[in-house]
């Protein structure tokens, strides 16, 4: 069953397979999929938009200049079991399409990093590709430091993306956990949950966070924050509670001393520990730098 949205000379829109029950999407919880049928040239293409987003994501998209663009629901949803070839690149297009206005350390391309990252250190794992692949595709699909701190969205939208897709329960449940367990969260939390394919995805999201992609990442979003390069008078604490490491606006060179030093020691995996060596080292080398000429040398 299909729901006509909007039309016009050149370009129909239609609904098809929203993601959960039509009660569901009342409260603008739920997220659609769209797709566009060009009369004039048929094309078909579509992305995943939560309802409250609908209006401003439709113009974008398929370049339709009305202000207001039709939404609405199915009363009857229909779910259909994607392989799971299709399923990671549908997977793809809607972390794409989600993160395209992203904060450029957070973005479409430290997704890819990732999850690239994260295939390759499975290769010599015991663990189930598809959950690892997902669990890298997914796990920064909203990151708490964008949304108020709010840690729930992400997990409940990459739940309701993969319900979409048909996606069975276990992996699911597996994906979101993995989305709640990896984030480093000042390094005295507590992980509530382990696996082995946690353990992967947290060393390849580690991984991006140290080197010469991790140096540039931290700047970059230093600079999103507006925080100084480096303050003699403020030393790193060590200590800090997962709120206060949350909140800080200390700067960007302490953030290695609270974070990125400390990752070599914390990685998961034989392989993740091998690269983390590496990259460390590299880091070690630009402080020695840093501070040289910081002083003038």
């Amino acid at each position: 069953m299909q729901s006509r949205l909007a039309s016009g000379s050149a370009t129909s829109f239609e609904w098809v397979t929203p993601t959960t029950k039509a009660s569901d999407h009342e409260n603008g919880q739920a997220f659609f999929v769209i797709v566009a049928k060009r009369t004039s040239r048929p094309q078909r293409g579509r992305i995943f938009v939560d309802k409250n987003e609908c209006g401003s994501i439709f113009r974008r998209q398929f370049h339709v200049h009305t202000q207001r663009p039709s939404c609405g629901i199915l009363s009857n949803p229909i779910k259909k079991q994607m392989n799971q070839t299709d399923t990671i690149q549908a997977t793809i297009t809607f972390v794409q399409e989600s993160l395209q206005d992203a904060e450029g350390g957070h973005d479409w391309w430290h997704i890819h990093r990732v999850w690239k990252t994260a295939k390759s250190i499975a290769e010599n794992e015991n663990v189930d590709g598809f959950v690892v692949e997902l669990g890298a595709l997914l796990h920064d699909i909203a990151d708490s430091k964008f949304h108020g701190g709010d840690e729930t969205i992400g997990p409940r939208k990459a739940r309701l993306f993969l319900e979409t897709m048909g996606v069975d329960e276990n992996t699911i449940t597996h994906v979101v956990k993995i989305i709640e367990n990896i984030s480093f969260k000042g390094g005295n939390e507590t992980q509530h949950f382990k696996s082995l394919e946690l353990d992967v995805v947290q060393d390849a999201d580690r991984l991006d966070a140290m080197g010469a992609i991790g140096i540039a990442r931290a700047f970059n979003y230093g600079g999103y924050k507006n925080r100084k390069l480096y303050d003699p008078a403020i030393k790193p604490n060590l200590n800090k509670t997962k709120e206060a490491y949350k909140n800080s606006t200390e700067p960007t060179i302490n953030h290695f001393y609270e974070k990125l030093l400390l990752l070599k020691d914390r990685m998961n995996t034989k392989t993740g520990k091998e690269i983390a060596a590496q990259r460390h080292d590299f880091m070690v080398g630009y402080l020695e730098q840093f501070f040289e000429e910081w002083g003038g040398e």
